[in-house]
């Protein structure tokens, strides 16, 4: 048992003289050097059992670093539970790729202005998103249109021809929720962004582009962001737009 005592002794004592920890490595660079291509770090305090207010699985959470150097998840100066401006730091960002179906042929969801009317609205897409606190969003999107004379969803169909001028709307809702759009919900439109395309006997095969920047609050719980696409146009004019065809994205930055 002393010989084990004097052997540990030593090992500490050879360490703290060069101030320098490898593992992995017979050759630490720094103070801690962890070698290897797999190498990572675990703070079981840190982890979503022992931090289930801050550290929401599977979302990665934010470590910050005190003036003592210290990695924590809950600095000093802040508390939980206390609104907006009290809570624990809270800024990530949602990427959503391609969140509008793309549909049989490429046209997206397709918003129908046929000839007997002319204007005509049609839910897009409903994405779901949580949050842990009350926060702020910022939502940026943007997606392709695909706009048509001839019926769409359709394999092929002809650019305006016409002498004649369409306009194409996007925006969203926020679905406090998930529990369907009340009507306070629904008084409230984000992200508007308009485009208006005219033609004269002549036309392009492809896509335009829409896009639009919205901001809203949001209490803590589940939610969706609920997208319309609107058209207008003249009196026995045909007007079909595939909203989200070709490509899409989505991002959704959340925080206090």
């Amino acid at each position: 048992m002393k010989k084990i005592i004097l052997y540990v002794v030593a090992i500490l004592f050879y360490n703290s003289s060069f101030s320098q920890v490898g593992i992995g490595t017979d050759n630490p660079q720094q103070e801690l050097h962890i070698a290897g291509t797999n190498s990572t770090i675990r703070i079981e305090s840190l982890n979503s059992t022992n931090e289930p207010l801050l550290n929401v699985s599977p979302k990665l959470a934010p470590v910050y670093v005190t003036g003592n150097g210290d990695l924590t998840l809950n600095p000093p100066g802040f508390t939980t539970g206390g609104g907006v401006g009290t809570n624990e730091p809270l800024n990530f960002l949602i990427s959503i790729p391609n969140f509008v179906p793309n549909g049989p042929f490429g046209d997206g969801t397709v918003v129908a202005n046929d000839a007997t009317i002319t204007s005509a609205t049609n839910q897009i897409v409903s994405v779901p998103f949580s949050s842990p606190q009350e926060a702020l969003i910022e939502v940026r999107y943007a997606m392709t249109i695909d706009l048509s004379d001839q019926f769409l969803p359709a394999a092929a169909a002809s650019t305006f021809n016409d002498i004649s001028a369409r306009t194409v709307r996007c925006y969203f809702y926020i679905d406090l929720n998930s529990d369907g759009l009340d009507p306070t919900e629904l008084s409230k439109r984000y992200g508007l962004h308009g485009e208006a395309y005219t033609s004269y006997g002549q036309g392009s095969v492809g896509y335009a582009f829409i896009h639009g920047v919205g901001y809203g609050n949001i209490p803590p719980g589940n939610h969706s962001l609920v997208f319309f696409g609107e058209t207008a146009d003249g009196n026995n004019r045909d007007t079909y737009v595939g909203f989200g065809g070709s490509s899409d994205y989505l991002k959704i930055r959340i925080y206090n």
